[in-house]
């Protein structure tokens, strides 16, 4: 589970992004692109071409820090509007389902009680 301060948003930018991009081209990207501050404290999520690999960009204070993650199985799931300079915002529940390669648009409730008591 992800400890997120309150009030920060998770942007995750419709399209997806050469990964060969480091922290400096991603904040660039956040900047030009999203017209979003990079050092607003707030994650910027954002998806190679294959699906395999996303890299979140943030603001911690003190430093820009970069999380990758590539699957070995499987994919990220992502929308399939691709608007480049746009972003859909995720909640911080959709976005560790989304680290952990659940389709967070349709999670499915894995046991439901048959009665109370």
């Amino acid at each position: 589970m992800m400890l997120l301060p309150a009030g920060t948003k998770v942007h995750l930018a419709l399209g997806h992004t050469d990964m060969r991009k480091g922290i400096d081209g991603l904040a660039t990207m956040v900047q030009e692109v999203l017209r979003e501050d990079s050092f607003s404290g707030h994650l910027f999520a954002f998806r190679g071409r294959n699906a395999r690999i996303i890299k979140i960009l943030f603001w911690d204070g003190s430093g820009l820090c970069l999380f990758t993650k590539r699957m070995e199985h499987g994919g990220f799931v992502w929308p399939s509007v691709h608007q480049v300079g746009e972003s859909v915002t995720l909640s911080h529940a959709q976005l560790a389902m989304l680290i952990e390669g659940i389709d967070w648009r349709r999670p499915e409730q894995q046991w439901k009680p048959r009665k109370a008591g």
